[in-house]
């Protein structure tokens, strides 16, 4: 799958509006949807932005706010008839980093997604088209977002596939005190370990290795 997205959701980021973020990401889609044999993902929070993607080609929504940010988006994603991914965030992406804090990490979280899957089944989104995403570096410290890591298989109660995004991300910088393009080897470690807690999804930058990565854990996991 490829991810499109036109408007950035890394902490402290500033909001887009729906033109800018169509312009940026229409064209895109257009062209890949006519040129490559790979589904395409609209990464959007925004229902206008989500219905034009998947009439130019789009075959999934990616919402960052799990149904929560736009009114409008669960009823276009239930006309769409598109896969789904529903992802965790405390905030938004301007304010999700201050000082986050939780009672109970694992339990909001899932509260928090079968609340989104409520919204999406209400609406007319069957729910075997839903994904379910923790949200790693979405109001997480260091230890939350290791700790969702650790403790992932909780997710699958939810009876959704997982996907799971790490790659390169500040989490990975703090624990191994590199920058962002020295995270390549937290980046395999953190997404092999995650296939084998049961993610399904893998979305990361540096494709190749980490598709490698994964198919020797997964022989790992199920040769006799």
């Amino acid at each position: 799958v490829l991810d499109i997205g036109g408007e950035s959701t890394r902490p402290g980021a500033g909001a887009v509006g729906v033109d800018e973020e169509c312009e940026r990401v229409l064209p895109v889609i257009e062209a890949l949807a006519s040129g490559v044999d790979v589904p395409i993902s609209i990464d959007t929070s925004k229902a206008d932005v989500a219905r034009r993607a998947v009439e130019a080609g789009a075959a999934m929504i990616n919402d960052v706010t799990a149904l929560r940010g736009d009114p409008d988006m669960a009823r276009v994603a239930a006309n769409a008839r598109v896969p789904v991914v529903l992802m965790h965030m405390k905030g938004t992406p301007r304010t999700m980093q201050k000082n986050p804090r939780y009672g109970d990490l694992m339990g909001e979280i899932l509260a928090a997604l079968r609340g989104s899957m409520a919204i999406a089944v209400r609406a007319g989104v069957p729910e075997d088209q839903l994904v379910v995403d923790p949200g790693i570096g979405f109001g997480k410290t260091v230890e939350h977002n290791l700790a969702i890591l650790r403790w992932l298989p909780q997710l699958r109660s939810l009876g959704c596939p997982i996907l799971l995004g790490t790659s390169r991300k500040s989490f990975i910088g703090n624990v191994l005190d590199l920058p962002v393009g020295e995270r390549l080897e937290g980046t395999l470690a953190t997404a092999a370990y995650a296939v084998v807690q049961g993610a399904r999804i893998i979305r990361v930058h540096d494709v190749r290795p980490v598709v490698r990565a994964v198919r020797m854990v997964e022989a790992c996991m199920t040769t006799p």
